[in-house]
């Protein structure tokens, strides 16, 4: 492992510095990074939300040739650490026991986030002979959904766009190529409110979010369509209304995610919402009608095993004799995002992992050589002469 002492060391800094989304001042977090980028005199700078908060750390190694930009991604900020007394060690342990990386980030993705630092490290020494460059993007605003960090570097008119992107998420077996889309909504269903008591027996909102919530989840959904291998899926994740128990309510609130497919997009989501929406309406008036309202929309997105980055990254997997596997992805991730900015994307390959957003999370250090040792190769590819 003293080949890779220095990743391992700038890991365990990292997971010593809590940084749980929406909890944690990320200050701290970031600080450890750029006082080890400092030291190595590679440029940084961090990237600004829209309400001035940090939102992520950007580094760029700039190739003396030209050439397209590639992008390593990976997040700072870690999911909270849930009961800290079912863990047996501290969740902000960062020590090394038995070959594993303890603590919370361990795995996701504060490994991956010192290795691209690493391989950044490297190549500044070797810029001149590269062609096109090397972001390293790294998230402190992944975890909340907003994904501010990759938005902010998307929008800086400093950066160069990059033509691809590998996303550090762990998992030693799997390249993840695509992924699901989705489309969320929120639904407001109405009804006169009144007393429990009354001889009224118009259904109240709730009643009518109930019979909605049925004709959603009895709705008929495509099957996996070609090549895509997963089918679309609906979930009512949500419920919200009453005010007490002598209350008709005249409000109820529902949440609805609805995973997307190319055969199954955002439109024909939303389209199968409002035609339940409606049919609800007219078997039941109410005086006001149920109102949608769309929250958030990602396309779903599927890479061949031909494309860049995905052909780099398991064509070196296969150099170091790894056996890798694609995969389209049921979860959304940050390639959506990225997907929908038209940049290609890979996620999920890194070092097998325990306990992620659970208790006693920790990663294999064992696995680290190898997985090192791919990224470096995929990079140097890309950044090789066209």
């Amino acid at each position: 492992m003293t080949a890779h002492a220095d990743v391992i060391d700038l890991a365990q800094r990292l997971i010593r510095r809590p940084s749980r989304a929406g909890i944690d001042d990320y200050g701290p977090v970031l600080r450890v990074l750029e006082d080890w980028l400092a030291a190595r005199e590679l440029p940084y700078r961090r990237l600004y939300g829209a309400t001035g908060s940090a939102v992520g750390l950007l580094m760029e190694v700039a190739g003396g040739r030209p050439g397209p930009w590639w992008a390593l991604d990976a997040c700072l900020d870690t999911a909270p650490y849930g009961d800290e007394a079912a863990w047996s060690f501290a969740p902000d342990s960062g020590e090394v026991v038995d070959g594993w990386l303890r603590g919370r980030g361990a795995a996701d993705s504060k490994l991956a986030a010192a290795m691209f630092c690493g391989i950044a490290a490297e190549l500044h020494g070797r810029a001149d002979a590269l062609h096109g460059g090397l972001a390293v993007l790294l998230d402190v605003d992944e975890h909340t959904g907003g994904f501010g960090g990759a938005r902010s570097y998307l929008a800086d008119s400093e950066a160069p766009r990059p033509a691809g992107v590998m996303i550090g998420y762990p998992g030693l077996d799997e390249v993840v190529v695509g992924g699901r889309g989705l489309w969320r909504a929120t639904i407001a269903v109405h009804s006169a409110s009144g007393h429990s008591g009354s001889r009224r027996s118009t259904p109240g909102a709730i009643s009518r979010a109930a019979h909605l919530v049925r004709l959603l989840e009895e709705a008929e959904l495509p099957g996996a369509d070609g090549e895509f291998p997963l089918p679309p899926k609906l979930t009512v994740t949500s419920c919200h209304g009453g005010q007490g128990f002598s209350v008709v309510p005249d409000l109820c609130e529902l949440g609805v995610d609805i995973r997307t497919t190319p055969g199954f997009d955002a439109r024909a989501a939303e389209q199968l919402v409002r035609e339940a929406v409606a049919e609800l309406d007219a078997k039941a008036s109410a005086p006001r009608a149920t109102t949608v309202t769309p929250v958030a929309s990602w396309p779903p997105y599927r890479l061949g095993t031909g494309l860049q980055p995905a052909a780099a990254l398991l064509d070196a997997a296969a150099g170091e004799g790894l056996t890798v596997r694609p995969k389209t992805a049921g979860p959304s991730n940050i390639g959506n995002l990225l997907a929908g900015e038209g940049i290609p994307a890979t996620a999920g390959f890194g070092v097998r992992h325990e306990g992620l957003h659970g208790v006693d999370e920790r990663a294999c250090l064992e696995d680290l050589p190898a997985v090192h040792a791919v990224y470096r190769r995929a990079v140097l590819s890309l950044l090789a002469p066209p």
